[in-house]
């Protein structure tokens, strides 16, 4: 059975598990290895759960520990060649990320320990972001954690996906309203900055589709949004889509800031 848990999603840090309990993958490393060890421990896993770990992009709150991790659990760290690049640069992975570096090619689906994992590039202010569409023992899971904009590859992966983790970061109102920058205001809405719950619930709208079981919404502003306001605002999307399709509504969560998730069987 496949399970799915996030450790912190937001820009405190972003760190998830994928598995079935034979093989896993972790996705992004903005947690502490004893934070990690903690979690999993707490759930019946160890560290022999996951054999990877996949960045989504070079910001601090993915990559964090990323150096702790590689020193400490020694797992291959698979991004594209462009995020290798940033990493081999980077204050924080410089010193070590070299050794563990694993290149995903393009554009089609890689095996990793008998995972499936093709990343899309989605419009973000980082050097290069990704979202990830992963095959785990039949089933599709499609996470795509900082988005500008919704692109047509992005909806057609999720398309396809029984589990969707995305963004929905802001409430437009409460992010004008609040005492953010204009200059970050900007930065956040204009396409290369961060999903709001309107945008999340008109991409849902787009992709979902009668296989679809799961949507996670990640990466909520802690500031300019609430579990309830996303929650309610692509559930509205979702029942409107349903009662005229007959599609059933797929299970709707939001993943926890600042603590780990239950772990979920998708």
């Amino acid at each position: 059975m496949v399970k799915f848990m996030s450790f912190s999603s937001g820009s405190c840090g972003n760190c998830y598990y994928l598995g079935d309990g034979q093989k896993g993958i972790l996705i992004d490393a903005g947690v502490s290895v004893r934070r990690l060890k903690r979690a999993l421990e707490d759930n019946g896993m160890s560290f022999d759960s996951f054999s990877a770990i996949l960045v989504t992009h070079d910001h601090l709150d993915h990559i964090r520990h990323l150096a702790a991790f590689c020193k400490k659990l020694m797992k291959p760290v698979y991004a594209t060649s462009v995020l290798h690049n940033a990493l081999l640069r980077h204050t924080f992975t410089s010193r070590i990320i070299g050794s563990y570096s694993a290149v995903l090619e393009d554009d089609v689906y890689n095996d990793i320990n008998g995972i499936s994992v093709r990343c899309f590039e989605v419009p973000h202010d980082a050097t290069q972001t990704v979202g990830y569409s992963i095959e785990l023992d039949g089933h599709r899971f499609v996470i795509m954690t900082d988005v500008g904009r919704m692109t047509d590859e992005a909806v057609a992966l999720a398309s396809e996906a029984e589990t969707v983790v995305i963004e929905s970061n802001y409430d437009m109102d409460m992010l004008m309203g609040g005492p953010y920058t204009h200059e970050l205001k900007m930065r956040i809405v204009k396409g290369n900055g961060h999903l709001s719950n309107d945008e999340c619930a008109s991409a849902v709208r787009r992709f979902l589709h009668p296989g679809l079981r799961n949507i996670f919404l990640c990466h909520l502003s802690e500031n300019n949004n609430t579990h309830q306001m996303a929650h309610d605002c692509t559930l509205a999307a979702l029942k409107d889509v349903c009662a005229s399709s007959g599609i059933p509504v797929p299970a709707l969560r939001c993943l926890p800031r600042r603590h780990p998730s239950p772990l979920f069987t998708l």
